[in-house]
């Protein structure tokens, strides 16, 4: 009997779904989506405004229950993700040095990240060409109680006071971790899951086996709840676009056209900026990296959720990328939850551009504050299609911009969601290649070098099973 140590082995299922173009299918979703919302919407009339909404909410429905979908299986696949991740590593010893490597890369880059959105904003000033007061009076009256649930949730979680961040920092570390699954505080899931895999690593094999067991289980049955939810990802994407665009108006998507500019150029910007870290530290061709990488890069664009393809990522490190399985299997399951770059990039360009079109100026703190909110809320939040709203919520409270601002930016998320996916994902491999570089012995660097990139073989890693 053997227990699989990785989710190399459960990405059949997404491997086919890439196969069969499933980005293609989302694409044609896309523009028929916005089509049809644009026929029955404000813009072409063929429906009342009234009609237009109701017909809207229905067609809406199953792209709402996609990203139900998604959100119900990411707490335990990421759990189990971390915790195997962890356990299957090169021993407690090893251990220190590649967490730091990893949350010390994920860190800087995302702080980064977030320099490259506002310094685009700032030069671009796109919120110039908005009248926020024009914009937010033409949408409707769902538009605007989805604004304020979502500044409500941001309120929430706003800015803590000197006096209150003793209070915080405590309130960080997990009480208990059934109460912390349920809570769905992701930062504190990733502690707990953390500790719990430290643990196995210092623990007899024959103790650990059967937690392992259990927790391949229920990666296997996630995986594959996660394989029949993303058969629906084209109709969750024609629905939600169709269902935004029949509120809005098409006019409205056109007038933030450029704030969707600036966040896709600030995109390719980070994107640039992973591929020169692999090229010049982790001594890949960036070429080379884009190509191996591209059906990681695929789905995630289709699915708006780095969790939902955490095993793709996975295989592609490991066999494409030719890292080592003992860091792929840290790195990328950490990855996934802690490191979005591309959901704080979006973040700095977004408070930035509603600032300028409300005319509030939040001054030099107020963009420092920006920048370490953006920074920590992306570390905390979970790999889910349309979470960075609520996070961003956060961010407006704390620098004093309206909160109808949210509801000017509600019909291009999807799209800029899924954008800032496929970075996040580049982010989590680049991340998984430059580590692994640096944990490298000098003739693995070598033979690197030279070409010859390490196999499982040369380096003297197993094939991701375990005796039992």
């Amino acid at each position: 009997m053997t227990v699989e140590r990785s989710l190399v082995h459960l990405r059949g299922p997404l491997g086919g779904l890439s196969r069969q173009r499933l980005w293609l299918q989302v694409l044609v979703a896309m523009v028929l989506g916005v089509g049809f919302g644009v026929l029955i919407g404000p813009t072409g009339g063929l429906l009342g405004s009234r009609e237009a909404v109701l017909v809207g909410n229905w067609i809406g429905l199953p792209g709402r229950l996609f990203l139900l979908a998604i959100q119900f299986v990411v707490v335990p696949l990421v759990v189990a993700s971390v915790v195997r991740g962890i356990a299957a590593g090169e021993g407690a010893d090893s251990l220190g040095r590649l967490g730091g490597l990893t949350v010390g890369f994920f860190i800087v880059t995302t702080l980064i990240a977030v320099i490259i959105g506002m310094g685009l904003a700032i030069a671009i000033d796109p919120g110039r060409l908005i009248d926020g007061a024009t914009l937010a009076d033409a949408l409707t009256e769902t538009d605007q109680e989805a604004a304020a649930a979502a500044a409500a949730a941001g309120q929430a979680i706003g800015p803590p006071s000197v006096e209150a961040l003793p209070e915080l920092i405590v309130s960080l570390f997990p009480r208990d971790p059934l109460t912390t699954f349920i809570s769905g505080n992701m930062l504190q899931i990733v502690l707990t899951s953390v500790i719990i895999g430290i643990a196995l690593v210092n623990t007899p094999v024959e103790q650990r086996r059967p937690l392992l067991e259990l927790l391949a289980s229920v990666q296997a049955a996630c995986m594959a709840i996660v394989g029949w939810v993303l058969r629906f990802a084209p109709y969750a994407v024609f629905g939600l676009l169709a269902n935004i665009t029949a509120r809005v108006g098409l006019s409205a998507l056109i007038g933030v056209s450029a704030y969707v500019a600036t966040v896709l150029l600030g995109l390719l910007a980070l994107l640039a900026f992973y591929l020169a870290i692999v090229a010049l530290v982790g001594r890949r061709s960036p070429i080379a990296f884009m190509r191996d990488s591209r059906e990681a890069l695929l789905l995630a664009f289709s699915t708006s959720s780095s969790a939902a393809v955490m095993p793709v990522s996975l295989g592609t490190a490991e066999t494409k990328l030719g890292v080592r399985s003992s860091t792929a299997r840290f790195v990328i399951p950490l990855g996934t939850t802690i490191n979005m770059g591309g959901t704080a990039l979006y973040q700095g360009v977004a408070t930035l551009f509603l600032a300028q079109a409300f005319a509030v100026d939040i001054g030099l703190p107020g963009m420092v504050l920006v920048v370490v909110m953006a920074v920590g809320a992306a570390i905390g939040s979970p790999g889910t299609p349309g979470v960075g709203i609520v996070i961003l919520a956060t961010i407006l409270n704390s620098v004093g911009v309206p909160a109808a601002g949210i509801a000017m930016i509600l019909g291009v998320d999807r799209l800029l969601d899924m954008c800032r996916t496929v970075v996040n994902v580049a982010g989590d491999l680049a991340a998984s290649v430059v580590v692994d570089h640096w944990l490298k012995g000098p003739e693995e660097r070598e033979a690197e070098h030279l070409g010859r990139v390490p196999t499982p073989a040369m380096t003297g890693q197993d094939g991701g099973t375990e005796s039992a």
